[in-house]
């Protein structure tokens, strides 16, 4: 390697600490001569920009190398302008999904010496030779979807202080079968699966290295070429297991939910995509489905295994209505799910469901994380009005810290018209969704529960104490300590058994 390139820094901005970035390391692991000349920073987007330069400037590198995600692109832009402007003769290279479409490309591109459109583990090296070569080379790149049997498996790069504090990521594929439009995933060709006797034989170096939690980052896991993967951890059960994992439900097959009775309860979680109930809409948005299988599948795995279910449903998507969403709200609750994952809408740049713009009628926030704002058929006040459910609906159902009192929210109603009343409520009263704190949140319960619905205070603070007894807190708040019958918390037996597990704790409070 020339001295033209000496030193390379290549740059992560997670959204949180405990999040680590597996794309940054692949391309790590496959720079070839550069990897040895590289530093690899990892930082999260609460951090300011000026630290975030320092810390990047500092080690005096030739070529920044930044991943641009929805959720970092704002402050990657700071960045980039800083560096410009104290360092302006430092090449940048740009990555990632929000710089990977021309035609929608932000501003930061322009300020990039080059920007890399796709994968990067082939096309960054290569660029990195050509610039050393002296040869030219476009500001945009785009790189075709590597070989994934050429490209080196990144996971002796997770250090000692990933795997005891962070979310170690790992995949068995790439691409989707799917064509949802509002998914860049849609955009891809053809699934491609890595060997399964390399990637068995990575998770192994990482077991005995003492990770124990696995989440599977592949769009929808392939079940068919899993099984190897899932009789690997089957060989391996111990209490601290946790492993998650992308599913279409309407593919489940016998024999994949025999396989999933094998696990201890809560030691699987599948994040089931649903996005809709409504089949037209389905259908609109490219996404083939079978509602009936969805529906009949998922309650099958709640029912028949200990597999925890995270499952979503999008706000906004063209020709969803109030009503056809509340119903299949209402649908997918009813099979039992443990999480419903309430989200909303963005514009992904990029993705095919910019043709539905005009004709119904889809405004977008113009700024990252480019949700919807209004449609043909929700207007903007009911669209604020679902966002501050989708806040409320993962605080007060989801996290599982109200596992008994929260159904009391909608008895006797249809739940996601009785929780949507709910959620104006306690917007009207807290004039806030996010710092409420669960005692705080306790307090609006039971005030709800009881003068708007008008039910006993005893039976509802009973209600919040047992909630707060299998979760094992000991302090209760003030509403159950005056009108509990029974006021004293009794420590739950089975969550100190579930406390010496590996199960995440928000997945072990929805197994009370």
């Amino acid at each position: 390697m020339t001295d033209q390139i000496s030193r390379v820094v290549l740059t992560a901005i997670n959204a949180k600490y405990i999040h680590s970035s597996l794309s940054s390391r692949y391309l790590l692991a496959n720079l070839g001569e550069f990897e040895p000349a590289t530093e690899f920073l990892e930082f999260t987007i609460l951090e300011r920009a000026q630290d975030i330069a320092e810390q990047i400037l500092v080690k005096q590198p030739d070529c920044i190398i930044f991943s641009c995600y929805i959720w970092n692109i704002t402050l990657t832009e700071e960045v980039v302008c800083i560096i410009r402007a104290v360092r302006p003769q430092t090449l940048i290279v740009l990555g990632g999904p929000e710089v990977s479409y021309p035609e929608y490309a932000p501003a930061v591109n322009a300020k990039a010496n080059h920007v890399i459109c796709g994968e990067g583990e082939e096309a960054l090296p290569n660029l990195l030779r050509s610039l050393n070569a002296g040869l030219p080379v476009a500001h945009t790149i785009f790189a075709s979807p590597v070989a994934l049997c050429d490209i080196a498996l990144p996971y002796h790069l997770y250090s000692d202080a990933d795997i005891a504090h962070r979310i170690i990521y790992v995949e068995s594929s790439r691409g989707c079968a799917y064509g949802c439009e509002f998914c860049l995933s849609s955009l891809d060709e053809k699934v491609r699966h890595f060997d399964s006797a390399r990637v068995i034989e990575a998770l192994d170096r990482l077991w005995q290295r003492g990770v124990r939690q696995f989440k599977f980052i592949d769009r929808t896991i392939h079940f068919s070429k899993a099984k190897p993967i899932l009789r690997f951890f089957l060989d391996r059960l111990c209490p601290e297991l946790f492993l998650h994992f992308e599913i279409v439900p309407d593919r489940i097959t016998d024999s994949l939910i025999e396989l999933l009775q094998s696990f201890p309860d809560g030691a699987v979680q599948l994040e089931a995509g649903v996005q809709t109930m409504n089949p037209d809409v389905s259908c609109s948005i490219g996404r083939r489905q079978n509602m009936e299988k969805t529906v009949r599948n998922i309650r099958r795995i709640v029912e028949e295994t200990g597999v925890h279910i995270h499952s979503d449903l999008v706000v906004g998507l063209p020709g969803e209505t109030m009503e056809s969403l509340a119903e299949g709200f209402n649908c997918l609750l009813d099979t039992g799910v443990h999480e419903i994952q309430v989200g909303i809408l963005k514009r992904l740049r990029g993705a095919p469901i910019d043709r539905h713009t005009l004709e119904s009628g889809m405004i977008y926030r113009e700024t990252p994380p480019y949700d919807i704002l209004q449609n043909a058929h929700i207007s903007f006040m009911d669209m604020q009005r679902l966002k501050r459910f989708s806040r409320y609906f993962d605080i007060v159902v989801n996290n599982g810290n109200f596992k008994f009192t929260a159904p009391l929210i909608w008895k006797d109603r249809s739940p996601f018209y009785g929780f949507l009343a709910f959620s104006d409520w306690l917007f009207e009263q807290s004039e806030r969704t996010a710092g409420i704190a669960l005692d705080r949140l306790a307090e609006y319960l039971f005030d709800y529960l009881v003068t708007v619905q008008l039910m006993d205070s005893s039976h509802c603070a009973n209600t919040l104490r047992d909630d707060y007894a299998a979760n094992g807190r000991p302090r209760l708040p003030k509403c159950v300590r005056e009108f509990a019958s029974t006021p004293q918390n009794a420590y739950s037996e089975s969550m100190k058994k579930q406390k010496a597990s590996g199960i995440p704790e928000r997945q072990r409070r929805h197994r009370q």
